[in-house]
């Protein structure tokens, strides 16, 4: 079986691509002892243009965001960063792929004091299906309210998409997996619904769109695409708290994200959403993005970054 440390393949590795099977690092890696650390998921799709990764720009960003939050200091430029990226696709020679660039502390140093920490930068890329199962993009997914309800913005930085906030989305996404269910439903500390494991919500109500405001969830760069594809469909978009039993309600519930794309939600906490499965604005959104991605639209050639 072909594990994620062997295989075939390059990864940009501080400023140089190093084969794949060489890219280790030391037990002590201060990273992962204490999760101080920032990354990005990046999809790339073929387009009749050649492969190109969406929204290459905005995603460097907020990995520069994410290290300037948590103190980092970046030894690449968002320029060198952007261009590795589209690097690993050349020379792993992938036409679709989901991309991982990660920021991280080495093993010079460890304890909570150590100073004397470098900052090292990853660029990985491998191919990868629908992350939550391709039946399920029309047909919807079950999801169940977790336990584990989503950190107070004072407790870390929310606005960082950092390595260690991640075990709460683990320890909420295993919760329901046991139960038999397909991705968890995360609350914020005030009750209000928040986000997925791994993923921003959207539910319709009355033909308008509505999603958790950005105090409750990160600022998904998938997120934004699709409210600018609704604004665009002529929907009013909502940013504001949803209760839980709000979304029992709705009309349609989706979940974004890039690994994600754009999956209905069909069932939550054993209530069935809508029709129980994929509904016509999902459907509508849902089309116009992948066509977006994927370069078959005319729109937004901006958002698309060819190698």
């Amino acid at each position: 079986m072909t594990t994620m440390a062997d295989r075939d393949g390059w990864i940009w590795y501080d400023g140089e691509m190093r084969p794949w099977r060489d890219c280790t690092t030391h037990v002590l890696t201060y990273t992962l002892h204490y999760g101080v650390g920032c990354f990005e998921g990046v999809r790339a799709y073929q387009t009749p243009k050649g492969t190109a990764i969406f929204r290459l720009d905005e995603h460097t960003k907020r990995l520069f965001n994410s290290a300037k939050i948590l103190g980092m200091k970046m030894p690449f430029s968002p320029e060198q960063v952007s261009e590795a990226q589209l690097e690993v696709l050349r020379r792993n020679n992938l036409k679709e792929a989901y991309l991982r660039p990660m920021v991280f502390y080495g093993a010079e140093g460890m304890g909570l004091r150590a100073d004397n920490l470098k900052t090292h930068v990853i660029v990985a890329a491998w191919t990868w299906g629908s992350y939550l199962g391709a039946d399920n993009m029309e047909r919807g997914i079950r999801v169940k309210t977790s336990s584990f309800t989503r950190g107070h913005p004072n407790s870390n930085m929310h606005r960082a998409k950092a390595n260690g906030q991640y075990i709460n989305s683990m320890l909420a996404l295993n919760e329901v997996l046991r139960e038999g269910y397909d991705e968890a439903i995360t609350l914020d500390t005030n009750g209000f619904v928040a986000e997925g494991s791994a993923e921003n919500i959207f539910i319709v109500s009355r033909g308008e769109l509505h999603t958790p405001d950005l105090s409750a969830c990160l600022d998904g760069i998938t997120r934004r695409t699709v409210i600018q594809l609704a604004q665009d469909m002529g929907l009013k978009v909502n940013e504001r708290r949803i209760s839980r039993d709000e979304m029992y309600c709705c009309d349609e519930a989706f979940f974004t994200g890039t690994a994600a794309e754009v999956t209905p939600i069909r069932e939550m906490d054993n209530r069935v959403i809508g029709i129980g499965s994929r509904g016509p604005i999902t459907t509508q959104l849902q089309a116009n993005y992948l066509a977006l991605v994927k370069g078959q639209s005319e729109k937004y050639p901006e958002w698309l970054s060819h190698t």
